[in-house]
């Protein structure tokens, strides 16, 4: 039986009362206080739309400078292909159909979103003594109190509650509207303010920065200073504007002199909207793009740096995902997973620090679902998914990857692989939980 978020936050704060009456575990607590958490989320960034990832006219030198300073992922993949399942993916370590978002996009003032009992990162954190912001794009419920930021775990938040091109996106601090219809083009440049601001006020406390970007989700904006200047386009700009806004995070904490004790994450919620052509991004070497249950779809970019723990120049070829932010981080700060319910993702510190033999988590079989039940797995080099009955089976380590189907000329695999795909999604099923709907019994208040 599940607890409550609000008796888990609880026992979680009584636990660490009592875990600091002794001194050695209250040192390591002074420890964990020190390590910092900065991720960087964009909207609808393709795989190759980073210069250190191959992109080869949108200029990223701060995010390039990242990678070589850290750890650059060429197999990350986030839970989902579309918005509010990936972030509630992220937010939670959970596959989205774990946690009942088993559709697409939420619209602006819909009665569901991420269910108030559901445990965020942020919530973890608060139990170590983090400052917590939100400052970006939300997207997993909103506007009722219940679904909103600052009741999931974070002290405050600044940004836009869905995708911006909603008709009704207004602009929020907290649980307030201040602007009806922001000027979109100074988006990123007001986030990036705000992000500075909360880690100046909080240099001196552990903190958790969430910086969710707007961009470069259409319609493309970007402020004066980066329109019309990349030789992508408005898709480059807006890209480049994110790139300086990094650049700008991390100037801000080598100032602070708070750099080596920083974990910085950048990567994003899914791949490309390839629909939009010249205003979408690019998923290149992959197939396929936001939506779909392609590589292109799900396989993102993830750059990490943490000076001093993350090796520099590393490149990780193993799997992970975004889940594994919600188990990294808490085994990072010492705080304490809730064991009464499953959570998907798995501890990658092996993964990031390079340590010797380490090998992806998800080695045996990574299960990535997106919201089409699609149900893509892959294990080592093999790609199985069932597209509306319809057996896919690829050999990712080929040029041809996903564009040639070897169903036929492996059955042993694809009857093994499908096994695994099913037994998964009947476990999911079986051990699923609610989302929130203000419609549903109790309201979810």
């Amino acid at each position: 039986m599940h607890v409550s978020r609000r008796q888990f936050l609880r026992n979680a704060a009584a636990g660490a009362g009592a875990a600091a009456l002794w001194p050695g575990m209250l040192r390591a607590a002074e420890r964990n206080r020190k390590t910092n958490f900065i991720v960087i989320f964009t909207d609808d960034q393709g795989y190759q739309d980073l210069g250190c990832f191959g992109s080869p006219n949108i200029r990223t030198p701060h995010i390039d400078r990242m990678a070589a300073e850290g750890v650059k992922f060429t197999d990350f993949y986030v839970a989902a292909a579309v918005c509010s399942p990936s972030r509630a993916a992220l937010l939670t370590g959970c596959y989205p159909a774990r946690i009942g978002f088993t559709f697409g996009a939420l619209y602006p003032g819909i009665s569901r979103g991420l269910h108030p009992n559901e445990i965020t990162v942020a919530d973890l954190l608060k139990q170590r003594g983090y400052a917590t912001t939100c400052i970006g794009k939300w997207h997993v419920g909103g506007p009722h109190k219940p679904y909103m930021p600052t009741t999931r775990g974070f002290d405050s938040f600044f940004g836009m509650i869905a995708s911006n091109d909603y008709p009704r996106t207004p602009l929020y601090r907290g649980l307030e509207v201040i602007e009806k219809k922001p000027d979109q083009s100074l988006l990123t440049q007001r986030y990036t303010r705000e992000a500075i601001e909360f880690i100046k006020a909080n240099r001196d406390k552990p903190f958790f920065l969430y910086l969710p970007h707007t961009m470069p989700h259409v319609p493309l904006s970007a402020s004066e200073r980066f329109h019309g200047k990349s030789q992508r386009g408005p898709y480059g700009d807006a890209v480049e504007e994110i790139d300086w806004s990094t650049g700008e995070i991390l100037k801000t904490l080598r100032a602070l002199n708070l750099d080596r004790n920083t974990l910085v994450i950048f990567t994003s919620d899914n791949g490309p909207w390839l629909s939009k052509g010249k205003n979408g991004g690019s998923a290149a070497p992959w197939v396929g793009g936001k939506f779909k249950p392609t590589e292109g779809g799900q396989r993102v970019p993830c750059v990490m740096r943490w000076p001093g723990t993350i090796p520099a120049g590393t490149v990780c070829a193993e799997v992970a995902s975004a889940m594994d932010f919600y188990v990294t981080l808490a085994a990072i700060a010492g705080a304490r997973l809730p064991d009464d319910r499953v959570i998907d993702g798995k501890d990658i510190r092996p993964l990031m620090t390079a340590r010797v033999g380490a090998a992806s988590p998800y080695a045996e079989c990574g299960f990535f679902y997106d919201h089409s039940k699609f149900k893509p797995v892959r294990r080592g080099k093999w790609k199985y998914s069932n597209v509306w009955g319809d057996d896919r089976l690829y050999d990712l380590s080929t040029p041809e990857h996903e564009t040639r189907n070897l169903a036929k000329a492996n059955p042993g695999i694809v009857t093994e692989l499908r096994a695994l795909s099913e037994a998964k999604w009947r476990e999911i099923a079986k051990n699923s939980r609610p989302i929130g709907d203000l419609k549903g019994p109790g309201g979810n208040t």
